[in-house]
């Protein structure tokens, strides 16, 4: 197994992750902002990351502060 291209190729994929999940989910605080249903709290969040070689989903929960 090539360490390195292994290495690149799941940084490609986690910043693709990232990048996307930042995205939409600014675009959903700024419009829940909008609509006025931000309440001060945090808002809670789940990842799902599935692979073929995982024996089920791997959910990542967490919380966002604004």
């Amino acid at each position: 197994m090539d360490e390195e291209a292994l290495n690149m190729s799941i940084r490609k994929f986690l910043k693709k992750v990232g990048i996307t999940s930042q995205r939409e989910i600014e675009k959903a605080l700024d419009q829940a902002n909008e609509d006025g249903k931000l309440d001060g709290d945090a808002v809670r969040v789940k990842a799902t990351l599935e692979c073929d070689l995982f024996d089920g989903p791997l959910e990542i929960d967490g919380e966002i502060k604004y």
